[in-house]
């Protein structure tokens, strides 16, 4: 990222596993990030595992770093951020907290600064994961440039302009990995009803899921024409997509998504 120095308040995993695609990818050198956080033991963590600067002062990190990432809960956050407002002028600041908006956040930080709504999801953990960013409109293209390749390190990265989407956003690829990990635990625990190992059942759910998923974003075909791929006429996965549309299971995720929405609408409120 050119020369400039990236600033993480709060040195939780999400931030972690930035740090490591972003030191993975070769996009900054460890001398160009700066991490903040209360924990001493996280701070010790991050400093012996990734080689970066560590503090325990907010603060520095602000006025240290270009491009700064808000990864502290949505819960108290005002009373972190709001000291950095003026620290903040200049910068390109990312908000990785959940259901804080744009307009909370430039009430604390200041109108004119340049914000950056993030909305990751776990995958990106292990360097998997799909981040929707919102911008505010003090952004420059520098700025959402810069977002955009800190959050392409630990995965995909979109941008979007309507912030009302991120509750959308957020009951799709942020709650979409629990719904996953609820269907490959079935797909595994089926099998093992018919007495395949357990081990070997869920390493089969697994990586069923991982290359369905592989496939449809690689050849770009939707996924209904991928499943009349594989569901031949009279055969055994045909048999099985009319058991999963005999209990509505299109409905069931569709609501899941729905129900997710409107409770991060609720809490954002």
């Amino acid at each position: 990222m050119d020369a400039s120095r990236i600033g993480f308040v709060g040195a939780g995993n999400m931030a972690e596993a930035l740090i490591r695609g972003l030191l993975g990818a070769g996009a900054v050198s460890s001398g160009q990030i700066v991490a903040s956080d209360i924990s001493a033991d996280r701070r010790s963590h991050v400093a012996k595992s990734h080689g970066v600067r560590v503090t325990e002062s907010n603060t520095e990190v602000m006025e240290s770093a270009e491009v700064v990432v808000l990864a502290v809960k949505p819960q108290g956050m005002g009373a972190i951020v709001a000291p950095l407002a003026f620290a903040s002028a200049g910068r390109t600041v990312i908000s990785i907290a959940a259901g804080v908006r744009l307009a909370q956040l430039s009430e604390w930080l200041g109108a004119d600064r340049a914000i950056v709504r993030a909305m990751p999801n776990t995958p990106a953990l292990v360097l998997a994961g799909m981040t929707v960013l919102c911008p505010n409109t003090a952004c420059l293209k520098k700025d959402v440039q810069a977002a955009t390749q800190i959050f392409s390190a630990v995965g995909d990265a979109v941008v979007i302009e309507r912030e009302e989407w991120l509750d959308a956003v957020t009951g799709l690829s942020g709650c979409g990995p629990g719904y996953v990990f609820v269907i490959l635990d079935a797909l595994a625990e089926g099998a093992v009803k018919l007495g395949l190992p357990r081990d070997l059942a869920r390493r089969l759910a697994v990586h069923t899921v991982l290359g369905a998923a592989k496939l449809a974003a690689e050849t770009g075909r939707h996924p209904a024409e991928l499943r009349d791929m594989v569901a031949s006429p009279g055969g055994a996965t045909l048999a099985g997509l009319e058991v999963l549309e005999r209990g509505n299971l299109r409905a069931i995720l569709m609501a899941a998504v729905e129900a997710a929405t409107r409770r991060s609408k609720e809490l954002s409120s």
